[in-house]
């Protein structure tokens, strides 16, 4: 629904329940084309990379496609876009999958490591380019990413933005999108494979993890405890008489904020402990080749 749903469409919306997220879908031109292609091209790559002999984890294609693709897919077009007008806390649900859970999924596909497996020799100079541009790298700085992704909430529900999100279908969308790339610019240097710019050492990497926490919990009590509504004018004015009080629903979605940005932070914080691991015990299989190798020449020069 790239004209989201007004106020007319909303007032025929039956009362809000889980399973409504299964039975309310709906069809966004613009993020279902932008889904499938993004999807489509991913899945274009894996077969050319097969068709030629060469190997590609299925269990990165799964987090790229289906967890990655089919959440942005889910959050936009099923039952939880449908109410995200006319529920806060349906849409902070919505928020959540977007800046954290796709995020993490795509990164762990690893596009940007099979875009360069794939293109020919000119498009991956292009892509080359752009990853070691001056403007990547500045707002890959690991510093910056992390103020954009625990600021961007901030101004988001605390600024005329979020009022314009319920005004424009334009400003509705690009904030889908924005949620997205914002995530992404974080958590991909972080959790991903890719070589992208802004990968720093792990221990740095769990210790800007674990301060993201403080700033959801915060943030999401900030939003419980406020006397003033967000987007009040428009929630106020919904005509549905089955809609809770706005002020108990920006209760709720302020504690799911808090909630599922601890629980999301802590599953971030367990991938990058495995990627630790696995990291340090490939590179200790490397020192341990390298010293056999030294062995083998002394021994070689004492014989």
């Amino acid at each position: 629904m790239l004209a989201r749903v007004d106020v007319e469409e909303l007032s025929q919306l039956p009362p809000f329940e889980v399973s409504r997220i299964l039975t309310e879908w709906g069809i966004d031109p613009f993020l279902n084309v932008l889904t499938v292609w993004v999807a489509g091209a991913y899945l274009y790559g894996v077969w050319v990379l097969r068709s030629r002999g060469d190997s590609w984890s299925l269990a990165r294609t799964f987090s790229f496609v289906v967890v990655g693709m089919g959440s942005f897919y889910v959050v936009t077009s099923s039952g939880i876009a449908a109410y995200d007008s006319a529920l806060l806390s349906v849409h902070m649900v919505q928020h959540m999958a977007l800046s954290m859970l796709v995020p993490l999924a795509l990164a762990l596909g690893a596009p940007v490591t099979l875009a360069l497996r794939v293109l020919p020799r000119r498009p991956r100079r292009w892509l080359l380019a752009v990853l070691h541009s001056r403007l990547v790298t500045v707002l890959s700085f690991p510093p910056l990413a992390f103020a954009l992704f625990v600021l961007s909430p901030w101004l988001l529900y605390f600024s005329s933005w979020y009022d314009a999100t319920l005004t424009s279908a334009f400003v509705h969308e690009m904030m889908h999108v924005h949620l997205v790339l914002v995530g992404s610019l974080f958590l991909w240097p972080l959790v991903g494979v890719d070589p992208v710019p802004g990968r720093v050492s792990y221990p740095f990497r769990m210790m800007l993890m674990v301060l993201t926490l403080p700033f959801h919990a915060f943030l999401g009590v900030t939003i419980m405890g406020q006397e003033e509504l967000i987007g009040g004018d428009w929630y106020t004015s919904l005509p549905m008489d089955w809609l809770p009080s706005p002020v108990d629903d920006q209760h709720l979605a302020g504690g799911i904020l808090w909630g599922t940005g601890d629980v999301v932070g802590i599953v971030f914080f367990l991938v990058l402990f495995a990627q630790w691991v696995r990291s340090s015990m490939r590179e200790a299989e490397r020192e341990d080749r390298r010293l056999d190798r030294l062995e083998r020449m002394e021994q070689g020069r004492a014989e």
